[in-house]
């Protein structure tokens, strides 16, 4: 019995774009699974076009995500209009276009996702498979993978097993069968001893002195704890105090923030029991900045010329302490 499904003609439509003439940018907003499927695409194309790298939009900060360009040797570079230039063929993997404002001025030839589709920004590429039942669009390349009779070499397996282990949040968040299946079929050629490097590659030395911080600042408010942290680095050090304060005993949700360049930040966490998180960000902040998320994790950005003569910190203590609903997770 296969290990997946048949992707015939499909396959045969993605090896009949590749000419030996073709120099091919494959773009994404990186993150673990991103990063993971854009080495996949690589590999597929390998020997098939003249040239093909691949470039990120966005500023690899994260230190997991740094040990794993690093320890994987994923060729990866930022995206700048003199390296776009160069290219003729572009691919996109794990967003649509309409998901980063870097996206824009490329004529996509090739999207490959898994997030959901949006009536109001329909993918337009000569080649396009989005699937939203997929928990990762690395279980969706390891599926090319197989059906072109491509081993995934180990380094490649371990990305694409650490894609969908970070995507699925080991398979606490939504995930298919197939992602199961991807996860036990790259498991063979997986190093883990890597995979364990990278995991616990969570934070830098220079961003230990926050959590020294955070303890005298938090405030604990029956099952929440919030935190406000003044001017930071990085919204990358908000997250990871976000997700830490969220396994105290008795906390429920969490809330961190901080000013980061011109921007009030706010990360939400929360358990996904009573309270959604996602819902609590819109009504609290959307008036102000873009906010939102999922019923577990959220995220607000607020401009700090939008708290007028607001002192950022009593602003949001200010929005807390005026919040009557339960933003109940339904």
């Amino acid at each position: 019995m296969p290990v997946f499904r048949s992707l015939e003609p499909r396959t045969a439509q993605l090896l009949g774009m590749l000419r030996k003439t073709d120099r091919w940018l494959i773009i994404m907003n990186a993150d673990p699974d991103a990063l993971a499927s854009a080495m996949a695409l690589r590999r597929i194309m390998a020997r098939r076009v003249a040239a093909v790298d691949c470039a990120q939009v966005n500023e690899i900060s994260r230190p997991d995500n740094l040990t794993m360009i690093k320890n994987l040797r994923i060729p990866v570079q930022r995206l700048t209009s003199s390296l776009g230039v160069q290219f003729d063929r572009f691919a996109l993997v794990d967003s649509q276009p309409h998901h980063h404002p870097g996206f824009q001025g490329y004529a996509f030839n090739l999207v490959f996702d898994h997030h959901p589709l949006s009536p109001e920004a329909p993918v337009q590429a000569d080649f396009v498979d989005i699937q939203p039942g997929y928990g990762a669009t690395s279980s969706l390349l390891t599926e090319y993978l197989y059906n072109l009779k491509i081993r995934p070499g180990e380094l490649l397996a371990t990305a694409l097993f650490y894609g969908i282990k970070t995507d699925t949040r080991s398979f606490e968040r939504h995930f298919a069968d197939v992602d199961i299946r991807a996860f036990r079929y790259l498991s063979r050629y997986a190093n883990h001893s890597l995979l364990r490097k990278i995991s616990r590659s969570e934070f830098r030395l220079e961003w230990l002195k926050y959590f020294s911080l955070a303890f005298r600042k938090l405030r604990v408010v029956r099952d929440c704890l919030h935190v406000f942290m003044g001017s930071l680095e990085s919204p990358d050090i908000l997250v990871i105090l976000a997700d830490f304060f969220l396994r105290v005993y008795g906390i429920s949700w969490t809330v961190t923030g901080g000013v980061c360049a011109d921007n009030l930040v706010l990360i939400f966490r929360g358990d996904g029991l009573r309270k959604n998180m996602g819902k609590m960000a819109s009504s609290l902040f959307s008036d102000v900045g873009s906010a939102g998320g999922h019923a577990t994790m959220a995220r607000a950005e607020i401009p700090l010329k939008n708290l007028k003569e607001h002192d950022p910190e009593e602003f949001v203590w200010e929005r807390l302490r005026a919040c009557k609903c339960s933003y109940s997770k339904k």
